[in-house]
């Protein structure tokens, strides 16, 4: 099939330094909780990026030395020469795909915790480290300069030997070295490191020139870097410094990888950032001053929009790191005109939440993600059905529909039904919530799908007892019948002291505020969940002229989504709504026209008087049908996402995916998948 002309420019070759791209489809570093503990996985899922079409494919963050030790978190790691067999995995795993390897280099300067090495941390001057550790960095000396140097060639040396194409230089994101020498407030010194922009660039024109004299006969050499700051005066900004940046540096790269710093502005989530391509007007700098290819970012999904800045000059290059986790083979949907395929990113930034919590990177759009080589799982490929079995679905929200969807792809014949009026359960509900509206592309892309395939047949306002299930005569039948978010107060900090819960008080759960049921007058939203949830909550009801107060049993609002990187804003966007917070604090007793709290840490008692109260505290599993379907002869009968175990929509979609592929699958290979891991060598260690 030939491309269409619109799309053309996005299959063109292009050079890049001694290499060529087979495309502009470039995957730019990110992280994947897998890294050097976990090198099969790694190079299965860049492979797998190379399999899906992008003509380059990055690592992560690679430390380049133990004084850049990230450590519980597994990123890459180029310390010495033995870690060279498990980064080639990766880029023979690439290129087997016609597909460019890069790897991105890093010294993380004040970033590093050096926990695992204890060794010293280094930086442009004495000061804090930025995360939460007991530790100060030193101000390197002339010595330690040239050290940094030598330890950036040598990398870059093991990088080539390893089999990589492209070889990163990184000052971005707030966490590398060459960007803390940049910044005038992490780099305080007076020598010609210092002062000057042209003094605080040197040592990233230096690793720039060393890495093009030690590999870039052979390799591209890459800069990554954050040309806007996102703080106005009290950063650099793309119009001054950051142009600045790209005037002194202009060809010395071959690739110009642009973004803006710190992470959270990176990774912005939809919520605070809804706009694909948002990073846009940050580039039109750099490609005024350089002659060099561009790659930008944006949580760019659209192909149109992907096209069209190629057309317009903005950048020479479709850079993605969320989208190639949604979507591996974005770039050969594109190619094939399959432009319904794409399962879109929704930028909720749990793949993010995934590298903060030092685990496997997971995905609410693509299920498969990070288990391409633990379970052989591909995102576009599923075994075929084993039997003639029809399958009965009962409940069209996230796992249902995954279910659905995989089990009519293996051939089953599929019967979804759902009680509501409408499929997508608790994603089409949460996403008519404040800054959630790109949750419904998790229903819209399954949706979609399923309605195209004759094996499917569908029904909404179809809600099923015992008695209907047995005599439709499905032998299989797997149900999603979700949770209900609960109203009495019970949840993890109020096991020991259930709250009193007058019969006159105003209780709202969160099914209530998204079935369209909203309080009147003064309203406490009291969260003992910690999630997302009672933040949007609170923001809908501010909206809505409300008097909001937020009572958290945590120490801030919406603690989990600092994993998330949105946090600050969550807890921004209330106040500047007017909502009171109050942390600490645990559910006593509502009342007609109050909520009781205590302190969770000196047990005083506190009155907030309020007209209605919202209780987000936790979950109860529907299980009534499952209840009274055992025993009554069924040849599988299972529970999947909340209705077996409430969590993320993340969680609710991999269940489904999981029980479509393990359907009539020996238990035992299906229970051998949670132990497939890679095991350490215990060979002598090298002296």
């Amino acid at each position: 099939m030939a491309v269409s002309q619109i799309y053309a420019p996005l299959f063109e070759p292009i050079q890049l330094g001694p290499v060529t791209a087979k495309n502009r489809f470039y995957q730019v570093p990110h992280c994947t909780g897998l890294g050097h503990v976990r090198p099969r996985a790694e190079a299965a899922l860049r492979g797998m990026k190379a399999e899906g079409g992008w003509g380059v494919v990055s690592t992560q963050e690679t430390e380049i030395h133990p004084t850049s030790d990230l450590s519980p978190f597994a990123e890459g790691r180029l310390w010495d020469a033995r870690d060279i067999p498990a980064l080639r995995l990766m880029t023979d795993a690439v290129h087997e795909h016609g597909a460019l390897a890069a790897i991105q280099l890093v010294h993380n300067g004040l970033h590093a915790t050096n926990l695992y090495s204890r060794a010293p941390v280094l930086g442009p001057s004495d000061m804090s480290i930025d995360t939460n550790q007991p530790k100060q960095g030193s101000a390197m000396d002339k010595a330690d300069i040239r050290a940094l140097r030598e330890w950036h060639r040598a990398a870059a040396l093991r990088a080539k030997e390893a089999g990589f194409d492209i070889v990163y230089v990184y000052a971005g994101h707030g966490m590398t070295l060459a960007q803390h020498f940049m910044l005038p407030h992490l780099n305080t010194r007076g020598d010609e490191y210092g002062g000057t922009l042209e003094n605080r660039v040197r040592l990233t024109r230096e690793l720039l020139e060393d890495t093009h004299d030690a590999v870039g006969d052979t390799c591209a050499v890459a800069f990554r870097f954050g040309i806007d700051e996102m703080l106005g005066p009290d950063g650099m900004q793309a119009a001054e410094e950051g142009r600045a940046v790209v005037e002194l540096l202009a060809d010395l790269p071959d690739i110009w990888d642009v973004n803006v710093s710190d992470w959270t502005n990176d990774s912005a989530t939809t919520r605070f950032q809804p706009q694909d391509g948002y990073q846009n007007d940050y580039l039109t700098h750099v490609k005024q001053v350089t002659g060099k290819p561009v790659v930008g970012v944006g949580r760019l999904t659209s192909p149109d929009l992907m096209a069209s800045m190629l057309r317009k000059g903005l950048v020479d290059l479709i850079g993605a790191a969320r989208p190639s986790i949604a979507d591996p083979f974005i770039p050969a949907k594109i190619e094939q005109g399959r432009f319904d395929e794409i399962r879109e990113c929704i930028g909720c930034n749990i793949c993010a939440a995934s590298d903060n919590l030092g685990i496997p990177i997971r995905c609410t759009q693509n299920p498969t993600i990070g288990e391409e080589w633990r379970r052989g799982w591909h995102p576009e490929v599923i075994a075929p059905r084993k039997s003639d079995s029809d399958v009965l679905i009962i409940g069209g929200g996230p796992a249902g529909m995954e279910c659905a969807m995989q089990l009519a792809r293996r051939g089953y014949g599929v019967t979804l039904s759902e009680a509501a009026p409408e499929f997508g359960g608790r994603v089409r509900k949460e996403s008519r919530l404040p800054g959630l509206a790109a949750w419904g592309r998790v229903a819209d892309y399954r949706l979609n799908d399923l309605q195209q395939r004759a094996n499917v047949q569908m029904f909404t306002d179809s809600e099923l007892d015992a008695d209907q299930v047995m005599e439709l005569g499905i032998e299989s039948v797997f149900l999603a019948t979700g949770s209900t978010w609960r109203a009495d107060g019970l949840g993890r900090n109020t096991r020991r002291h259930l709250p009193l819960i007058a019969p006159e008080a105003r209780v709202f759960t969160p099914d209530d505020i998204m079935s369209g049921r909203m309080p009147d007058g003064p309203v406490v939203v009291y969260d003992d969940d910690h999630i997302y949830l009672a933040g949007v909550i609170a923001e809908q009801l501010a909206n809505a002229g409300r008097k909001v107060v937020f009572i958290t049993t945590d120490s801030i609002v919406s603690s989990f989504l600092t994993h998330t990187l949105e946090q600050h804003r969550v807890q921004a966007r209330l106040l500047e709504l007017g909502v009171e917070l109050r942390c600490n604090r645990v559910l006593r007793a509502v009342s007609s026209d109050a909520v009781s709290t205590v302190c969770g840490f000196s047990g005083q008692q506190d009155l907030t008087e309020c007209a209605a109260a919202v209780l987000v505290t936790e979950r109860t599993r529907n299980t009534t049908l499952f209840d009274q379907l055992k025993g009554r002869g069924l040849r599988n009968l299972q529970q999947i996402g909340d209705a077996a175990g409430p969590g993320l929509i993340a969680d609710a979609v991999f269940a489904g995916h999981r029980a479509a592929r393990d359907f009539e699958r020996p238990a035992e290979q299906s229970e051998n998948d949670w132990f497939r891991r890679e095991i350490i060598d215990l060979r002598e260690e090298m002296p």
